[in-house]
């Protein structure tokens, strides 16, 4: 039997069909094809159900596919072994974030990590909407989440608080006088992150703990953190963002933090991962230089931007 047959199939249930995979792995749809067709004759067993519209496992496909799943992965690990002995780490990581992550938080760190391991290639998916890890082939993800994730059977590590402040430029802070509270707030402009609700609203929290609602009348919303903060800083109103997000104009003065002695939300930032057995060593070095680098740069900012 050929191997790469046994792999074909693998990728074929993962991606959840011939083309996906085929698009994927840069191959023909009729090649893959005919090469788990090769393996389903080798073995004398029906492996997938094909329809014109999906494509499923039999029952023992499932059960051949979960198999080849594992003796593939511990094929990679033992040649990432024998390369371990050589000091050097190879492979490909594919991680997932959103797209602020991707911009504020890694785009600090990873150039130093491909530096120091010249035999890796990072894959780098930036979309605000969560994927599927295991359809999408993602080795890790990170996420930032304000309740406890539901559970399930990705692998969840946490790696940070994040706390998020409410920031103005300059001009637009002076245009409000002495604001000393949250309702002083009410109903100015806002720069929101993502879709606006009907009525939006601050969640504001003391360092007592003391919590505060602050309506706001959303002028812009957008997905991206960059945007919101060039609008921010061009007097369009306020915004509330992570302070790692806005570290650099925080110290070029261009915004300032507004209400310093309240946060506006402190989710948790977490790693997951769909499974640790099988974990190949160029991934486990990747979770272990995220765990080392990354909630430095989360957490890093001047508290008191005064």
């Amino acid at each position: 039997m050929d191997l790469n047959d046994a792999f074909y199939f693998v990728q074929v249930v993962e991606k959840g069909g011939f083309s996906a995979a085929a698009r994927a792995l840069d191959i023909p749809k009729s090649r893959l094809s005919r090469r788990v067709r090769q393996l389903e004759d080798h073995l004398g067993v029906r492996l997938l159900q094909r329809t014109s519209r999906i494509v499923t496992t039999t029952e023992i496909g499932e059960e051949y596919y979960r198999h080849a799943r594992d003796a593939l992965a511990r094929f990679e690990i033992a040649e990432t072994a024998v390369r371990c002995k050589t000091n050097t780490i190879e492979g490909t990581v594919t991680v997932s974030c959103s797209v602020g992550m991707a911009q504020f938080g890694l785009a600090q760190i990873l150039p130093r990590f491909l530096q120091d391991n010249p035999g890796v290639t990072v894959v780098q998916r930036a979309s605000n909407q969560m994927e599927d890890l295991i359809k999408g082939g993602i080795d890790v993800a990170i996420r930032g989440h304000m309740d406890t994730l539901p559970d399930s059977s990705l692998i969840q590590t946490r790696l940070a608080r994040v706390e998020w402040h409410l920031f103005g430029s300059p001009d637009y802070l002076t245009s409000l006088g002495s604001v000393k509270d949250p309702p002083e707030l009410a109903n100015h402009p806002a720069m929101v992150l993502g879709r606006p609700r009907e009525t939006h609203q601050w969640l504001l929290t003391d360092e007592g703990g003391q919590t505060a609602s602050v309506p706001c009348a959303v002028r812009f919303a957008s997905d991206d953190m960059s945007t919101l903060k060039n609008a921010a800083s061009a007097s369009l109103g306020l915004v509330a963002l992570p302070s790692y997000v806005c570290r650099p104009e925080v110290e070029a003065g261009t915004l300032v933090r507004v209400l310093p002695d309240w946060t506006a939300g402190t989710p948790q930032i977490s790693l997951l991962m769909p499974s640790k057995r099988g974990m190949l060593p160029v991934v486990e070095t990747f979770l272990d230089f995220l765990k080392q680098d990354l909630p430095a740069v989360l957490t890093n900012i001047d508290a008191n931007p005064e």
